[in-house]
């Protein structure tokens, strides 16, 4: 009973840690306990080892550890090439991540079906070239995939693909500092990958590629296969264990929660590390991609990319600080148009405290700003939904200066209109495309 609580505990620990690790750190768990933990765990605890090794070593361990890190997590092998025909090309090798993922995959499952295909019946066989096909064809075809970073010759096209919203993307925003290029709504720039990705999702070390606008269905398919897989190999495993568990309770009858447990021990040890530890493995890890995939459902229904979602994130705070106003585009026009009518002036200077401009020179005013004007909001982009409206944030909490009567205060995203956001089931059928 001893040796399978250390072994059930060892691997619940791991998984909690890993799942605080990866989930803690999203916008929606930011400020709850799994958040909290998060923060502790990847920022505090490595901020105070941090401390204790420069006082100790001058620094020197901190410097190993995140040297090793880079290489495991981002950086490229040399051994492996995934694609021949892109040797010179800097996603064409496996990191040392993606090879520790495939050689796990790849080694578990042999195990488990060497010392355990013989025991299970054809029926239950069949289904399993194909559940192990698919995690290595949606992995490959997530690593390799290439047409969402941004170049120029494919940069007319990306720049048609999604209008400017005017409150997480601006078409005059200054174009990347690296590739020297406009930024298409709904883009960023990976310092990682060292280019622009359109529709940025986020960069997944575990596949060492960014994911955007066609390879974010191919990661989606990689959780749902992988989880898939997983919770298959620990129901075959279950189902190999459990007459060996019935047998000892035939022998030896149960009557306490002891004897329970040692006929567990005893159908694992029978089963060993290639059925009852692969299955083990399995069952407590399957959580992980199905929990991520879920929480990429959740972002597909809201018409939402991770980097969107966390953007969303900072604007909800400036909102429940009461710094966030909303008006009317066309009500903006007008008064655009009545003030240079009566020859402007007047109001430039008061408009040094919006959108975050409270020092320095003077900001422009946002009624004046590209987009608010005539044919500078994204017109030209053949998008299915459009929006009126024109949100500003303000350094104290204040409307901007004498218009205050066209501008609202809003206190939540719900107030807000996400452009992109085409419903639940139109967001789906938009990625399952590749946009």
């Amino acid at each position: 009973m001893g040796a399978l609580r250390n072994v059930v505990i060892a691997i619940l620990v791991l998984s909690i840690l890993t799942f605080i690790a990866l989930f803690g750190q999203l916008p929606a768990l930011r400020k709850t306990p799994i958040g909290w933990l998060q923060r502790a765990l990847c920022l505090h605890l490595p901020n105070g080892l941090k401390y204790a090794d420069q006082r100790a070593t001058g620094g020197r361990l901190t410097s190993r550890s995140k040297r090793l890190g880079q290489y495991l997590f981002y950086e490229q092998n040399p051994v492996v090439l995934v694609h021949p025909t892109l040797p010179t090309h800097p996603h064409a090798k496996l990191s040392t991540l993606q090879i520790i993922f495939l050689l796990l995959l790849t080694l578990s499952s042999t195990l488990f079906l060497w010392n355990a295909s013989h025991r299970l019946p054809t029926t239950l066989l069949f289904p399993i070239p194909l559940l192990l096909a698919l995690p290595y064809s949606f992995t490959y075809l997530t690593v390799t995939h290439q047409t969402h970073f941004i170049t120029p010759s494919n940069l007319h096209s990306r720049l048609r693909d999604y209008p400017y919203d005017h409150i997480l993307f601006h078409p005059a925003t200054p174009a990347c500092r690296t590739c020297a290029l406009p930024k298409p709504a709904r883009s960023k720039h990976c310092s990682l990958c060292q280019r622009c990705v359109a529709k940025s999702d986020h960069h997944c070390p575990w596949v060492n590629n960014c994911l955007g606008r066609g390879n974010y269905r191919y990661f989606l398919a990689l959780l749902l296969s992988l989880g898939i897989l997983q919770i298959y190999g620990a129901c075959l495993s279950l189902y190999i264990l459990r007459p060996i568990y019935h047998s000892s309770s035939q022998t030896h009858p149960h009557n306490s929660w002891t004897d329970i447990g040692d006929a567990i021990v005893s159908a694992i040890n029978q089963g060993g590390l290639s059925i009852a530890g692969v299955g083990l493995l399995a069952a407590s890890t399957a959580a992980l991609p199905l929990g991520l995939l879920v929480y990429h459902c959740y972002l597909i229904w809201a018409g939402m990319t991770t980097n969107e979602s966390q953007k969303w994130a900072d604007w909800r705070d400036d909102m429940g600080d009461g710094y966030v106003f909303k008006a009317s585009r066309a009500q903006l026009r007008t008064w655009n148009r009545l003030r240079k009518y009566r020859g402007g002036g007047g109001d430039g200077g008061e408009w040094q405290r919006v959108n975050g401009h409270g020092q320095g020179g003077v900001a422009e005013n946002p009624a004046l700003s590209i987009g608010v004007e005539e044919g500078g909001d994204g017109s030209e982009v053949l998008w299915p939904t459009s929006s009126d409206q024109m949100v500003v944030r303000t350094n104290d909490g204040k409307p901007p200066v004498g218009q205050e009567a066209l501008w609202t205060r809003i206190w939540g995203l719900d107030e807000v209109e996400n452009l992109y956001d085409l419903g639940g089931w139109e967001n789906f059928v938009e990625v399952m495309r590749g946009r």
